[in-house]
Formats: structure tokens, C-alpha cells, sequence
């Protein structure tokens, strides 16, 4: 299993990019990257090409997975199915890097789900919404969602129809973890 921390994203709406923004002296990035490392897992990050330079100057390059040129996608799929690619076999354990209040035992209870290893997707449920962007995903769900792309069958590639697809095990939360999901999509959204 590999930890994946997004960072790929294009940060529209927050104007700068998200990973790079600093709370107590690191930056968002470092933060996810710490707490998917308190799992003993090896972790990666997810970056577009513009990125790469930049992330380097502070993550080791072989920690940096660059989206793949090949696929023609947009948004997390493109970081989940470009480390897959770069990392085939693997299960990936993903987290946005813009979820700043994620405590590392959520984490784990999302770990202990995936290691009954009878579905092809883990995540969480705040009531009816999924939070896909803390989940795991198994190598032969990510071959699977690869396989529709390649074959022109996905419809869409938001992470809600990925989901559709897949045998999800879904963790409901308690109402006192939900505040651990916020995540930071604007300037306004940052306390």
C-alpha cells in the first residue's frame, strides 16, 4: 500500500496553490504528508507538471508523482490513476491535502476497515455524502476504472460516478469526526 496526498489540483477558486499555503510554519502538503506517515506506510504525492519543480524544492522527487501525459482526465482521478499507473500492484490510501484537521486515528479506523480486504473501494460517509478524497482504493479497483477509461466507458470522471462503480465500503461517521472533513476551497474558508 501507498499513501497519495493530492496536490494536483488547479486551486481556482483559492487563487493560490493549496499545498503550498503554510499553517505553523508548514505547508499543507507537509501536513498530509505527515499524518499518512504516521500509518508506516511509504507515502507519494500527487502534482501536476507546473508543480514539480516547485514540490521538489521541498519533497525528495522520487516522493513526486507527476500526472501521467497519457490519460485525458482532470481532477483526482487523474492523480489516483496516474500513480497507479507509476505504481501498479499497489493500493492507494489517499487524502486531500486540504483536509487540515484530519487526525491521524480516523485514518487508522479507515486502515482497520481495509484490512478485511472485501471491497474495492474504503471511505467514509458524512450521512449520505461520500468523502472520497480520504478513502482507499485497491489495486483491482483502480485497474478496473482504468480498463472503463481505456474502453471510452466512463461517463464522467468525478470521483462520485468512480465510486458508483466500485463495491464501496462506506464508514459512516460519528457527528463529533465530521469537522475533521473541512476542507479549503477559497481564501474566506481559511480561519
Amino acid at each position: 500500500m501507498l499513501g497519495l496526498i493530492l496536490c494536483g489540483g488547479q486551486s481556482v477558486r483559492m487563487g493560490t496553490d493549496k499545498g503550498l499555503i503554510k499553517t505553523a510554519e508548514k505547508t499543507w502538503a507537509q501536513n498530509a504528508f505527515e499524518q499518512m506517515s504516521l500509518l508506516d506506510i511509504p507515502v507519494k504525492l500527487s502534482v501536476n507538471k507546473k508543480q514539480e519543480f516547485v514540490y521538489a524544492a521541498i519533497f525528495s522527487p522520487d516522493e513526486l508523482v507527476v500526472d501521467d501525459d497519457s490519460l485525458d482526465l482532470k481532477g483526482p482521478l487523474l492523480g489516483l490513476l496516474s500513480c497507479h499507473l507509476a505504481f501498479p500492484g499497489e493500493d492507494l490510501f489517499v487524502l486531500a491535502c486540504d483536509m487540515l484537521y484530519m487526525k491521524t486515528d480516523l485514518l487508522v479506523k479507515l486502515l482497520e476497515k481495509y484490512q478485511q480486504q472485501i471491497d474495492d473501494a474504503y471511505i467514509f460517509s458524512n450521512d449520505v455524502k461520500a468523502e472520497p478524497l480520504c478513502g482507499i482504493y485497491t489495486d483491482r479497483s483502480l485497474s478496473y476504472v482504468s480498463d472503463l477509461y481505456k474502453t471510452k466507458k466512463l461517463h464522467t470522471y468525478s470521483m462520485k460516478f468512480i465510486l458508483e462503480q466500485l463495491n464501496v465500503c462506506a464508514v459512516p461517521l460519528e457527528d463529533e469526526e465530521k469537522k475533521y472533513f473541512q476542507n479549503f476551497n477559497s481564501p474566506s474558508d481559511i480561519i
